[in-house]
């Protein structure tokens, strides 16, 4: 190694070349989400251009090719040339990080494109790109590949049969648009065989019409791009993720329209909700049992603050909070300063109108917390406000601290005053936070009981794990084993220094039909609870988790699949952020072992095995297939599944959460009607079906 460091070892990255060298810093990762993060870039400008009020039309496009093309009815990213630099602006958005309008508060009062990176940096990794403006009855096009130029900027004049064309595409139906008659032309002119008129200027005349009453509808930007697979694992775009995505901008922004078509299989849809969040929410809870008929809607702005607050809210008889956050159309996951203050107004109003119509008496023995106000219910808050400060690129949580007094104070005015005019759905409201308040305190009753029956056994661990030597979480898992008979073999298999093994009997409880005082007595949940180490509820603490890579390893049969579908609903309503932490795995046992002589394979799936049969010739090759865990010896459940330099993981992500959410409510709800329509939709996608 040379010893010298001087200015010569300085290296600076021109361009976007920093966006190809470190792809993970701008979009988060380069497996699918960071794909199908690049779609959500481009969709974002279109959807800056309708919060700004110039766009109307949205249309997404998966190619046959693998491309993606998205359309807008926006005014169309400028093409004049920039005086500092002589290039198109175009060039200078598409080629230029930290370049756009969203630094210019005159153009965009709102926007979730604020950092001014996103379309360039999916030019940046793209293996090419197409851009496409429509401006002022004229056509401007522009190529590029890997973010560099490739054809520089074209235009040209748009024809009538092209306009009158697009038209007809974007809004489904011809423009209603009277061509010039001869007798129309130059000033009235009655007497057309006093004149010539060629057809180019009837022509011209008609297009000059059309611009001037329909041009207004033609504007927009077209970008198509091919990801480029020297960059991404993966470059197939999922059709239900985007589309989940749209759904839920059309949601955002009422009265947009959103379409997306998957040009490989022919699915399309289409998007557009006026009723804004008040849809949302009902979409939510749709097969839930709701306490109150209509959502409450709160609309509010703070003009001198330039902050736009749009909430949707209802309670249904369930258990568990599902609140959705957003600033300018951009989901925050993690929440920020707007779901505090939302929260906080929660607590304040219920409490305050309650105690002043004697709903809570003074004195009472119970006393209502802000977890108590928010079980069952489901809410989407939208903050539209001029300079939020996320953290990151890809803008999970807001940062503002004066967003959380602002939202506070703007719902706790708005909750009182709904509260005083609909005293009967207040009292609803509070007899659902009474009965969680009772229920929170009788599971922290259960809790101390474990706690107590814990201290009198001398490791405080269950007595079912077999417990690893290694005391640091990041290099310790936990296997969760259906059964005896695989927690036997998973035990003799190990490796005791780093491996745990808890095996569970039979299926837990559906968390997803129960509430927290009925789960802690179950007692394979129990277990479960205690051997993790974070506690649930109010008392979860992800810092005490004691494994890493806490792995969920049932059979590869129908009740295998049942047990971990009921565990992973366990961890994604009580546990939920060891999954987004990315501890929580999904263990996969081969389902043959393939042998000749002294050679064995161990395959997948049914195609694999067959594959690896004819390699190896056929006669005298023997095939077994594992119904269960418990088939296998020891070592074998080592060799295939547990040994980490040959063994498959599913890692458990939450790519959605409100899909996720969903889709738990439907598989393991109370709503049978919802889970019969699922699996007749889906039951042709099912091709391993074992009965």
């Amino acid at each position: 190694m040379n010893d010298t460091y001087d200015a010569s070892h300085i290296t600076v990255l021109e361009g976007l070349t920093p966006v190809r060298e470190r792809p993970a810093m701008y979009i988060g990762s380069t497996d699918t989400r960071g794909l199908h993060h690049l779609v959500y870039e481009v969709v974002d400008n279109s959807i800056d251009e309708a919060l700004a009020g110039f766009c109307s039309l949205i249309t997404i496009a998966i190619g046959t090719d693998g491309s993606i093309t998205v359309d807008d009815n926006g005014r169309g990213i400028p093409v004049d040339r920039m005086e500092k630099n002589g290039k198109s602006a175009l060039e200078v958005v598409l080629t230029v990080l930290h370049a756009g309008g969203k630094f210019d508060k005159s153009t965009y009062q709102v926007s979730g494109g604020l950092h001014g990176v996103g379309v360039s940096v999916v030019n940046a990794l793209s293996a090419s790109l197409f851009a496409r403006v429509y401006r002022n009855g004229n056509i401007h096009d522009m190529r590029f590949a890997q973010g560099k130029v490739t054809s520089p900027l074209s235009s040209r004049q748009e024809t009538l049969d092209e306009l009158l064309a697009r038209y007809q595409q974007w809004y489904g139906t011809p423009a209603p648009f009277n061509r010039v008659k001869h007798s129309e032309h130059r000033s009235g002119q009655q007497d057309i065989s006093a004149v010539t008129f060629t057809p180019a200027e009837i022509e011209q005349e008609n297009r000059r019409r059309f611009l001037a009453e329909f041009g207004y509808r033609l504007t927009g930007t077209r970008i198509t791009f091919f990801p480029d697979p020297a960059i991404f694992e993966t470059t197939k775009f999922d059709y239900d993720l985007l589309a989940h995505r749209l759904r839920e901008l059309a949601f955002l922004n009422a009265g947009i329209t959103i379409r997306i078509t998957d040009e490989r299989s022919g699915d399309r849809a289409a998007y557009c909700y006026e009723g804004g969040l008040t849809e949302f929410v009902k979409y939510l809870n749709e097969g839930a049992e709701c306490l109150h008929p209509e959502p409450i809607n709160i609309v509010k702005k703070d003009e001198e603050n330039k902050l736009e607050l749009e909430i949707a809210m209802q309670y249904t008889t369930g258990y568990d909070e599902k609140i959705y956050s957003y600033v300018n159309s951009v989901n925050t996951r993690e929440g920020g300063t707007h779901l505090e203050g939302f929260r906080g107004a929660i607590t304040k109003s219920v409490n305050t109108v309650a105690k002043r119509n004697g709903l809570i008496k003074e004195n009472s023995s119970v006393s209502i917390h802000g977890e108590d106000t928010r079980e069952g219910l489901t809410a989407v808050i939208s903050v539209k406000m001029a300079s939020p400060q996320f953290e990151g690129q890809t803008k999970m949580r807001l940062g503002n601290s004066n967003v959380k007094g602002l939202v506070d104070s703007l719902v706790y005015a708005a909750l009182t005053e709904y509260f005083d005019e609909n005293p009967a759905v207040l009292k609803i409201i509070v007899e659902k936070a009474l009965a969680a308040a009772k229920a929170r305190e009788a599971a922290r009753n259960a809790r101390e009981l474990a706690r107590r029956k814990s201290s009198l056994e001398s490791s405080g661990l269950p007595g079912k794990l077999a417990d690893c030597s290694e005391r640091d979480p990041a290099k310790s898992e936990i296997y969760i084993v259906e059964g005896d008979s695989a927690g036997g073999s998973a035990k003799q298999g190990r490796d005791r220094k780093f491996q745990a093994i808890l095996p569970l009997r039979g299926k837990i409880l559906n968390v997803e039909k129960a509430g927290e005082h009925q789960i802690l007595k179950n007692a394979e949940i129990q277990t479960l609870i205690s051997a993790i180490g974070t506690g649930i509820g109010e008392k979860f603490d992800a810092e005490r988790v004691r494994y890493h890579h806490i792995v969920i390893m049932t059979d590869a049969d129908v009740d295998g699949a049942h047990i971990r579908t009921l565990l992973l609903t366990f961890f994604y309503r009580y546990m939920k952020k060891l999954i987004e932490a990315g501890y929580v795995y999904i263990a996969q046992p081969p389902l043959f072992r393939v042998a000749k002589g002294k050679e064995e394979k161990y395959v997948f799936h049914e195609d694999a095995m067959k594959k690896t049969v004819a390699a190896m010739g056929e006669k005298g090759v023997s095939v077994q297939r594992y119904k269960g865990l418990g088939e296998m010896n020891a070592q074998q459940l080592w060799d295939t599944t547990m040994n980490p330099e040959h063994r498959v993981f599913k890692k458990v992500t939450i790519e959605d959460a409100y899909e996720a959410d969903e889709m738990f409510r439907i598989l393991m709800g109370k709503d049978v009607d919802a889970r019969k329509d699922f699996i007749k939709r889906h039951a042709k996608e099912v091709t391993n079906l074992d009965i």
